[in-house]
């Protein structure tokens, strides 16, 4: 079997009783219908979404803070969608992304902002504008060069050296930050961080290990935020995946890690947000494996059965594309053509 691709792309309670609530990344719509009826259908509780920090403020607001600052371009689709998610009973969990280059020294949107602090405010606007929104994910799979910078490659299961260790503490930074911030506009909110993934430029244990504030402690967060893509059946039985990918058969694994390294005094033992999840049935753009639909079905049953096993571990389980999308994603639910995979009723089912 081939190696896995680097993939391209009130109060909540956050140790649940229960099993992984089931969540779902938009688009909202589809060729002008509401996909929400679907999402409905399939058993999702959280819809995801991303604010991209780099569009919304292209130009440094005056009043960061205030949503209401002329700078901000505020996305149209998303405050529908935000709506049609109450409608239909779901939550809403926004990915914070993206730095523009008046707060990165003119690079791109991988670059990390120069102050914290500016993270920060957009976090208060982004939450004021959306006061119905709780679940706040920082950043998007931070441990990958494509989507965080600066960053430098390391070597799975090595000490890493001093420009490695860079992007971590930096990134702790942010998470910190943008946590203090949100609580203060509502101790509701909920903050997902870490958000790492299976195929990433720091290890996830290399990634958890170095996450550490100036002061040597290990930022806040309510949730630890992982993308378990996998190219083997989820089964805690498994040996440990290969080079700490920390893949969904790892789980049990990465929350032991997890506790260990980013537990403190108000939260010794964070639970898990499971961000995105999917299995391609075809060649696609995306990763560089594939497997029959039955398969992706079998392993969607597997997946959801691993997460209720680590019930109060697991808080959420997200899945990423309800249509594919090919050439670029063949990991949806249904065919880019409508039809249902088989994939789609072990999803609903689980």
């Amino acid at each position: 079997m081939v190696a896995l691709a680097i993939f391209a792309g009130g109060c909540l309670s956050t140790s649940p009783a229960v099993a992984a609530l089931k969540a779902i990344w938009g688009p909202g719509t589809r060729d002008g219908t509401s996909l929400f009826p679907t999402y409905q259908q399939l058993g999702v509780r959280i819809y995801e979404d991303a604010l991209r920090w780099d569009s919304i403020a292209a130009r440094r607001p005056r009043r960061p803070r205030n949503p209401n600052d002329p700078a901000y371009a505020w996305p149209s689709a998303l405050t529908q969608d935000v709506a049609e998610a109450n409608r239909h009973h779901m939550r809403v969990a926004l990915e914070l992304i993206g730095a523009p280059k008046w707060s990165n020294g003119r690079h791109s949107s991988r670059w990390a902002p120069r102050r914290p602090r500016d993270f920060a405010d957009f976090a208060v606007a982004a939450a004021r504008r959306y006061p119905g929104v709780h679940l706040w994910m920082i950043w998007g799979e931070p441990s990958r060069a494509h989507n965080f910078q600066p960053l430098t490659a390391a070597t799975p299961f090595l000490r890493l050296n001093a420009r490695q260790r860079t992007a971590p503490p930096l990134y702790a930074r942010l998470l910190d930050a943008a946590y203090g911030a949100l609580k203060r506009v509502g101790r509701a909110n909920v903050i997902v961080g870490g958000m790492t993934d299976s195929a990433a430029s720091i290890s996830t244990p290399q990634w958890i290990e170095n996450m550490r504030l100036p002061n040597g402690k290990p930022p806040r967060l309510d949730l630890y935020g992982h993308n378990p893509f996998s190219i083997r059946a989820p089964n805690l039985l498994n040996p440990p995946s290969p080079n700490q990918q920390i893949d969904f058969s790892d789980l049990a694994r990465l929350d032991r890690l997890v506790d260990d390294n980013l537990g403190r005094p108000r939260n010794r033992e964070p639970g898990l947000f499971l961000s995105e999840w999917t299995i391609p049935t075809a060649v696609d753009r995306e990763f560089n494996f594939h497997v029959d639909p039955r398969v992706q079905a079998q392993w969607i049953a597997d997946g959801l059965r691993v997460a209720g096993e680590l019930t109060g571990d697991v808080y959420a389980l997200g899945w990423i594309h309800l249509y594919d999308e090919l050439p670029q994603s063949a990991g949806g639910l249904i065919e880019a053509d409508g039809r249902k995979k088989p994939g789609y009723l072990a999803w609903q089912g689980g």
